[in-house]
């Protein structure tokens, strides 16, 4: 299962940035923009494996929610902010964040520090797959482009959402529940005809012979395996 991330930050193309670069990394990712639509999401939804806290939002400071959650949860919670003066950085450590990162920031050093937050919790991520390449195919996650034998290739995205999640694994067996909770949704564990469906449309573009795919293989009874990259 993909790991969830709770983002909450108002700056509209920031979120998009960062919303972007960790559903390449395989977090799946809930945002918010305001205090607010950060309770809402946190009452009524799965509890996040981390939490990325913006503090100067539009109805409150991020602070005030960094508290309730300490009262009520055990979430790692990472303080992203462009608040850089030592005083307020040892005040929200001291009051139950994880870490704090000054804005701006690189996302590889977002990404270590998450992983970093989730070690301290029992949680060891290795750092993601994100680009792939073997036999003449190429997959960049990041820059959403497959290349086979140098020419690229369109995928819909279903299709290209399921070979990335294969890319993140690759070289290792990916059960069909694993599969259908990341790439269409945990209510859909049971649809196995989906994976059915859009492995034979991706191996009608990445195979050279469909019937005998030598990339995208099959493991009976379990799920599907790309073969390890170079």
């Amino acid at each position: 299962m993909n790991m969830r991330v709770l983002l909450i930050e108002d700056d509209k193309e920031l979120r998009a940035t960062l919303r972007d670069a960790l559903q390449v990394e395989g977090y799946a990712v809930q945002t918010a923009a305001s205090l607010c639509e950060s309770r809402a999401l946190l009452q009524h939804d799965q509890a996040p494996d981390l939490v990325l806290l913006d503090l100067g939002l539009p109805d409150g400071d991020g602070e005030q929610l960094l508290a309730e959650l300490r009262r009520s949860k055990g979430t790692p919670v990472l303080v992203i902010s462009a608040r850089h003066q030592d005083g307020s950085k040892v005040r929200l450590l001291d009051a139950g964040a994880d870490d704090y990162l000054v804005k701006p920031f690189s996302i590889g050093e977002l990404l270590a520090r998450m992983r970093v937050a989730l070690r301290h919790r029992g949680t060891l991520l290795k750092p993601a797959i994100t680009r792939y390449e073997r036999d003449g195919l190429e997959v960049d996650l990041a820059a959403h482009k497959v290349v086979l034998n140098g020419g690229e290739q369109h995928l819909t995205p279903t299709e290209f959402k399921l070979l990335a999640r294969l890319v993140r694994s690759a070289g290792q067996v990916v059960t069909h529940r694993a599969l259908l909770a990341d790439v269409w949704g945990p209510e859909f564990t049971e649809h196995t005809q989906y994976l059915r469906l859009y492995m034979g449309q991706l191996r009608a573009k990445l195979e050279a012979d469909p019937a005998d795919p030598q990339r995208l293989l099959t493991e009976p009874g379990v799920g599907y395996r790309l073969v390890e990259g170079h």
